[in-house]
């Protein structure tokens, strides 16, 4: 049986009705829980955390000595069975190791299964890295699309950049310090003219945000080797596009001596424009 959470020195809180809470954590400044998230934490029965280490520093801070119980993506169909029982008569937070659970981060297969069960489901907001970093770049914030991390391999990564490469949205992605490099120098090859933002350490001592092209960020990241956790955000292509007309003339030089595919790879690189639809164009010009 799991008994619930209790407060060190404090009076026993009321417990709360069964469920599933997910409760956003911060993601660097301890006191950036909200009042209400560290309410729930108090008087849930049980924690489901993704690494019970980080999650007892949070529950240190707030004077919880009540069970942690270990879930991430790589828990066993058992670990999330386990939780569904105890959801159906206890309260059970769902929390991350930073920031908004479910938000590339381990949560997903648990709410729809506990969704499946008829579990009622309590989402907390509060600290979010691509919210936080957002707000601070500078960048168009009317569009934007949160695309998680980049794939480690370059061809990965630069099918990904080409993929997005036409949307008319500011770009969020997670980055480590060790690969941001490379991903600065292909955001450059492929998605040229952009502005980019390099937001790092949020809510911490160092925070810090830069802005720049994605070469200037690259030059200066290769002098000053970067620390902590990262989120990279490339901004929208800008207001002047190629139109049809343009487009059609660009890949006319180009197929002189281009393949129809290697002809709509270069314009596109050049204008931003979908690869896929320049093809499609350069097939029927080369057939005309």
């Amino acid at each position: 049986m799991v008994h619930k959470a209790r407060v060190s020195g404090a009076s026993e809180p009321e417990p709360l009705s069964p469920g599933l809470y997910i409760v956003a954590t911060p993601i660097g400044n301890l006191g950036d829980i909200t009042l209400r998230g560290a309410d729930i934490l108090r008087r849930c029965a049980v924690i489901a955390c993704e690494d019970t280490r980080v999650t007892q520093k949070l529950a240190r801070h707030l004077g919880i000595s009540g069970p942690l119980w270990r879930y991430d993506d790589h828990s066993a169909a058992a670990d999330r069975q386990r939780l569904i029982e105890s959801m159906q008569s206890q309260a059970v937070a769902l929390v991350t190791d930073a920031g908004t659970p479910l938000v590339s981060d381990p949560g997903y297969r648990l709410v729809r299964e506990a969704r499946e069960a008829g579990i009622p489901i309590t989402s907390l907001p509060g600290p979010s890295a691509p919210i936080a970093a957002l707000t601070l770049a500078g960048l168009p914030n009317d569009r934007f699309l949160f695309a998680g991390f980049l794939p480690p391999k370059d061809k990965a990564r630069r099918d990904i950049l080409e993929e997005l490469r036409g949307l008319r949205s500011t770009l969020i992605f997670f980055e480590t310090a060790p690969r941001l490099l490379k991903s600065l120098e292909a955001i450059g090859e492929l998605l040229p003219g952009r502005e980019v933002a390099v937001a790092r350490e949020l809510t911490k001592l160092h925070e810090e945000c830069r802005n720049g092209s994605a070469e200037e960020l690259a030059t200066h990241y290769a002098a000053f080797p970067p620390r902590g956790e990262i989120v990279l955000l490339v901004g929208p292509p800008g207001e002047k596009q190629a139109d049809e007309a343009d487009a059609d003339e660009m890949l006319r030089e180009a197929l002189a001596d281009l393949k129809p595919s290697q002809a709509a790879a270069s314009v596109a690189k050049a204008t931003g424009l979908d690869r896929k639809a320049l093809y499609a164009r350069a097939l029927e010009l080369r057939g005309a």
